[in-house]
C-alpha cells in the first residue's frame, strides 16, 4: 500500500457538526478523495466512505478520530455514487457497526467489478479493442492489471434505502434532500441543505473542473450531465462539499466552467470528424491528447470521455459509426 503513504487522512471541522474526511486515493493526479461526516444525535451520518482494501478501514478510524468519533459511532452510510472512492468500504463499515446504508437504485454498475475483477477487465478490454486501442497495449494494460489487481471494493452491499426525489437525510444541521444528477455516473445523487443552502455535490461539481463519464451503463452519459447541471442550478446553494478536493462557493461559476468545458470537448471531438475523416475512437483521444501525452491512465481516462461524447454527439444526429468497421470507426 505504498499510495497510502502519499496522503495520510486527515479532518477539517468545515461547520458545527460538519466534518471533511481527507482520505487516501491511488490514482494518479487523485491523491485523496473526501467523506462529510455529520453529527445526528451521538453518532454519525457518513456520506461516503473512500476506497476499500487492506487498511483503509483503519484509515477513516483515525480520519474519525480527528473529530471525537470511531467508526462504531456510524449510524448510516449514505453514497452519492457507487464508484470505488465513494463506496468501497460500505460493506465493511455496515458489518462492522450494523448500520444501514442509502443509494441510489441504479448503483448496481459497480457490481461486475467487484463480483468478477477479471470479467470486468476483459469487458474493459474489448472496449477497447473495438476502439482501436493497439493490441500490444491492451497487452500490457491486461498484464499490468494482472499483476498488481485492484483492491478498492471491500465486497457488494445493496441499499436498504434507495435514494431518489423525496427522501431526506436527517442530521443535527438539518435534512438533506435527494437531488437525482446522472452523468459522472448512473447512481450519482448530490444532497441538498436548502435553509444552510449547503450541496453535497460528490463528483457532479468539482472545485476544479474535470469532467468524468462513467462509459457504457447508459446510452448517453454526457446528456445526462448536462441536464443534471441544469437540475443543480436553481438550487439556494452557498457552499458545496464536493467528493475532491475543498469545499467551495459559488457553484454558478462551476456549472458555467462545466458546461464551457463541454461545449469544448464536444468541438475538439468534431474537428478530429472533420473533412470526412473517419477515425476511430482511440484516433480521437490521440489527436485530442498528442500522442507524446498518451500513457495508459490518460488513454484509458480520455478514451471513456471520447465515447461519451461520441454517443452524445450521434443522439444529436451529428455522426454515426461506420456501417461493419473493427475496430469500429466514426463520421460525421
Amino acid at each position: 500500500m505504498a499510495d497510502a503513504q502519499v496522503v495520510k487522512p486527515r479532518t477539517e471541522r468545515i461547520q458545527p457538526g460538519i466534518w471533511r474526511l481527507k482520505l487516501p486515493c491511488p490514482w494518479p493526479g487523485v491523491p485523496h478523495g473526501n467523506a462529510w461526516a455529520m453529527q445526528r444525535g451521538a453518532g454519525l451520518v457518513l456520506i461516503d466512505t473512500g476506497v476499500g482494501g487492506r487498511g483503509r478501514l483503519r484509515m477513516l478510524d483515525i480520519a474519525l478520530a480527528h473529530a471525537g468519533f470511531g467508526v462504531e459511532d456510524v449510524k448510516l452510510v449514505v453514497c452519492t455514487h457507487s464508484h470505488s472512492d465513494h463506496y468501497g468500504l460500505a460493506a465493511s463499515i455496515c458489518a462492522e457497526t450494523g448500520c444501514e446504508l442509502w443509494m441510489h437504485p441504479q448503483w448496481e454498475h459497480i457490481r461486475l467489478q467487484a463480483d468478477d475483477p477479471q470479467a470486468a477487465l476483459e469487458a474493459r478490454l474489448e472496449v477497447g479493442r473495438m476502439s482501436g486501442v493497439p493490441l500490444a497495449a491492451l497487452d500490457r494494460y491486461r498484464q499490468d492489471r494482472t499483476d498488481k489487481p485492484e483492491d478498492l471494493i471491500d465486497g457488494i452491499r445493496a441499499p436498504d434505502r434507495e435514494l431518489v426525489p423525496g427522501v431526506e437525510v436527517e442530521t443535527d444541521v438539518g435534512a438533506w434532500s435527494v437531488v437525482e444528477t446522472p452523468g459522472h455516473a448512473p447512481s450519482h445523487v448530490c444532497l441538498h441543505q436548502p435553509e444552510r443552502r449547503l450541496l453535497v455535490s460528490g463528483d457532479h461539481l468539482l472545485g476544479r473542473t474535470a469532467l468524468f463519464f462513467d462509459y457504457g451503463h447508459t446510452p448517453d452519459p454526457f446528456g445526462e450531465y448536462l441536464t443534471s447541471l441544469d437540475t443543480v442550478e436553481p438550487l439556494p446553494v452557498d457552499l458545496c462539499l464536493p467528493g475532491h478536493g475543498k469545499p467551495f462557493r459559488d457553484p454558478e461559476v462551476k456549472i458555467a466552467a462545466a458546461r464551457a468545458q463541454s461545449g469544448q470537448l464536444l468541438d475538439r471531438v468534431r474537428g478530429e470528424l472533420a473533412g470526412g475523416a473517419e477515425p476511430t475512437a482511440f484516433e480521437v483521444v490521440e489527436g485530442i491528447v498528442g500522442r507524446e501525452n498518451l500513457t495508459p491512465v490518460t488513454g484509458g481516462f480520455m478514451l471513456q470521455i471520447v465515447l461519451a461524447c461520441l454517443d452524445h454527439l450521434a443522439v444529436l444526429g451529428e455522426v454515426r459509426t461506420v456501417p461493419a468497421s473493427d475496430p469500429q470507426r466514426w463520421r460525421a
